[in-house]
């Protein structure tokens, strides 16, 4: 009998060990420092990007999603904060660095990058569509 109540008490060990494992690792919430990130929806359309500006915090990763809703747009962000020296270190560290990203009517363009500096960062349209192409500009700001 005692080996019985032996075999059974590891199994129910083993067991309530797996059910903590499968809480703890699996359905824990997501959070920026787990390699997780944080999704931003944004829209382009005629002269303004929507959700400007757009604030995460330093060291988040970010996928910044965005939809050009009235015709093709464009955007375009240095990856140094505004007035830093523009061959200092970036603060945005993106997947894959473009110069101007094209956003396609219709469509949702991903960009993905890590926040690593304090400091705000305009974007702007760099794709020519209309008379008011110059104002379409926004900002992220990085906070601690």
């Amino acid at each position: 009998m005692r080996k019985f109540v032996a075999h059974a008490l590891v199994l129910v060990l083993a067991a309530v060990g797996v059910w903590l494992s499968v809480v703890f690792l699996y359905l824990r919430p997501a959070r920026a420092g787990d390699g997780s990130a944080q999704v931003i929806q944004v829209t382009a359309k005629k002269y303004e990007y929507s959700s400007a500006p757009i604030h995460v915090k330093r060291g988040a990763k970010i996928e910044l999603k965005i939809t050009a809703i009235d015709h093709d747009h464009g955007f375009s962000i240095f990856p140094v904060p505004d007035g830093a020296n523009s061959n200092g270190p970036a603060g945005l560290v993106f997947t894959s660095p473009q110069e101007c990203w094209q956003l396609k009517k219709g469509e949702t363009t991903t960009i993905e990058f890590l926040a690593q500096t304090v400091g705000t960062y305009s974007f702007k349209c760099c794709h020519v569509c209309g008379l008011g192409h110059r104002g379409m500009k926004g900002q992220l700001v990085v906070d601690q």
